[in-house]
């Protein structure tokens, strides 16, 4: 090796070695002020605007807190129950190191620690206060696992003696029919939906003791992917996709297809030994306070009712419910067809005709991209502005954060460890970086008129989502057909009233139409409790989704004011990362650390 290699190398350990140490002792000094419980010790270590995020590990709750007097005082608290204590910084985890975030230079590093009844792991930024010391700016808590409901993986793994050795009696399979069936005892826990939402967070509750039942009111798991539109694929990476304990093989293609990830759900579902009913619809469900249980009906697919009585249940069945059809004038004059994008599945019939898409999001622009390729005149009328991303190379930045590590499990750490005012940040950055790659894009479509936006507060598509759940497009090209004109567009403020051969316009005109989508969207998930639980609950629960005034998801991943009741929804990466927190919680109020709201 040559010298000036040699003397770099030597910097480089030196740095890495002086890095470490700025952290060790920051953690020690942490953990001294915290068994002090001292919140001006505790507050000498931070920033005045530290922002720090716990996920259940001091307060059992998804709690944001911002500024130095807040963030000390909430910690010197919490100390008393929580116990916190050995933080370190743990060998097999991303090495500390420099980074740029949000504009401030750092020094980042993960770290771990115990509490009085589990395990847990953070994320810690540092950078130079004034004095010159070495303050936290930004860091996080979460509880990672519990005491005596660890995962059973790895060293931990089942033995399977059970059924290994059992000659002459149940093998496997045997065995697991018999626990599929509930024919000897209840559920701890129902899970309503049978897709990456449903099965994360079963997946995660099997592996620390925690009986569950799925119900999936299709006849196969993954049918909630394969009956969709037949274009459909996923508009984000294959790499932050990934179910947990379980990585997609190494084949397969960035975007995954529909029917692709409904057959692996399938496999999932098998692989990890989940109990699950299909064909088997939920209907209702009433709660017993005083038995601390529900009593549910199921519809099975054979006509047969089955009740369970499980301690809790979880619906796991996507941030909306039932199609949204909006009153429109003149629509139910229409002589053609209609249908709304969940009945979609490609343009083959309507060959050679005319379609109506109403709607500017991405399902109305990937239905009309198939329309479009099966030879239809497609039109899509914009009722309302639209935020447009193209999918590569601006949604991808929002992957960022899985391309900076090779363990899944760190990046996801980081992903939980943000505060909503760095998320809003975050997203604001991002989304100027989009509108600056998507530049060329966004002009052509305003200059056609369309209406385009980037948020309210300029946070662009992730926040519309995580707000109303739609209100964006994440484009495959269907931008680009419309500047040409290959793709019509019409707003709807131009249309009078629909009439049985199409749409009248305000100047008399008439645009036919053979078919009429209706891109409208889902009623919010609180209709499906409306439907099935009843407006007391309703009433009582509040909101599901969108952001709360602590900038948090409303009763998602967390206990609600209904004592076993439960929410998780999102896309494979947050169910992903937040299931793990969702079974903790059920597994913590089972063994009796944790009770209701």
């Amino acid at each position: 090796m040559k010298m000036d290699n040699i003397d770099h190398a030597l910097r480089e350990f030196q740095l890495a070695s002086h890095v470490r140490k700025t952290f060790e002792d920051w953690l020690a000094a942490f953990e001294a002020a915290l068994m002090a419980r001292d919140p001006a010790q505790i507050g000498a270590l931070l920033h005045p605007d530290c922002q720090w995020r716990d996920v259940l590990a001091f307060t059992w709750h998804y709690t944001p807190t911002e500024g130095r007097e807040a963030v000390a005082a909430r910690l010197a608290e919490a100390q008393t129950r929580t116990a916190a204590h050995g933080f370190h910084l743990p060998a097999n985890r991303k090495a500390p190191r420099q980074v740029t975030r949000l504009g401030v230079d750092s020094f980042e590093a993960l770290f771990e620690f115990k509490t009085n009844c589990g395990r847990g792991a953070g994320l810690l930024r540092l950078s130079p206060a004034a004095d010159g010391a070495m303050k936290a700016w930004h860091f996080s808590t979460t509880l990672e696992a519990l005491d005596g409901r660890e995962e059973k993986i790895g060293a931990n793994r089942p033995t399977g003696a059970a059924y290994s050795r059992n000659f002459g009696g149940d093998n496997w399979a045997d065995m697991r029919r018999k626990a599929a069936a509930y024919d000897d005892r209840e559920p701890t826990v129902l899970v309503i939906g049978a897709a990456q939402a449903g099965l994360s967070v079963a997946a995660r509750l099997n592996q620390i003791g925690v009986d569950t039942l799925v119900v999936e009111k299709w006849p196969r798991i993954g049918d909630s992917w394969r009956k969709r539109y037949h274009s459909l694929a996923l508009h984000n990476s294959i790499h932050l996709n990934h179910l947990p304990y379980m990585h997609f093989p190494p084949t397969w293609p960035k975007y995954i297809p529909k029917d692709m990830l409904g057959n692996w759900f399938e496999f999932y579902a098998d692989a990890m030994e989940i109990n699950c009913w299909t064909d088997t619809e939920f209907t209702n469900a009433t709660w017993d306070g005083a038995d601390k249980s529900w009593t549910v009906q199921l519809q099975r697919g054979d006509g047969t009712t089955r009740t369970v009585h499980p301690r809790h249940l979880v619906f796991a069945n996507g941030v909306s419910s039932y199609p949204m059809v909006p009153e429109i004038a003149g629509l139910e004059d229409f002589s053609g067809d209609i249908l709304h994008t969940e009945g979609f599945d490609n343009g083959a019939a309507w060959t050679g005709k005319r379609a109506l898409i109403i709607g500017t999001g991405s399902s109305a622009n990937d239905v009309a991209l198939d329309l479009h390729s099966h030879g239809v005149h497609t039109t899509l009328i914009q009722r309302g502005s639209t935020t447009v991303v193209s999918i590569n190379p601006s949604a991808r930045l929002n992957e960022a954060v899985w391309n900076e590590f090779e363990a899944l499990d760190d990046a996801d750490l980081v992903v939980a460890a943000a505060t909503p005012p760095l998320v809003i940040k975050a997203y604001k950055a991002v989304t100027k970086r989009m509108v600056e790659l998507d530049q060329e894009m966004i002009h052509g479509l305003k200059s056609i008129g369309f209406k385009h936006d980037i948020g309210e507060d300029e946070t662009g598509h992730q926040i519309k989502y995580y707000r109303r759940g739609g209100g964006y497009n994440l484009d495959a090209g269907s931008s680009a057909l419309m500047i040409k004109g290959e793709i019509g567009l019409l707003q709807f403020d131009r249309i009078e009233r629909f009439t049985s051969n199409g749409a009248l316009l305000r100047d008399g005109s008439i645009v036919p139409a053979d078919l009429i989508v209706l891109a409208t969207g889902y009623l919010p998930q609180v209709e499906l409790i409306r439907r099935a639980l009843g407006q007391d609950m309703v009433d009582r629960i509040g909101p599901v989704w969108g952001l709360g005034a602590d900038g948090e998801l409303n009763n998602m991943y967390k206990r609600t004011p209904q004592e076993g009741l439960w929410f998780i929804a999102g896309g494979l990466a947050p169910c992903r990362i937040n299931s793990k927190y969702l079974a903790l919680q059920i597994a913590a109020m089972e063994l009796g650390k944790l009770g209701p709201l």
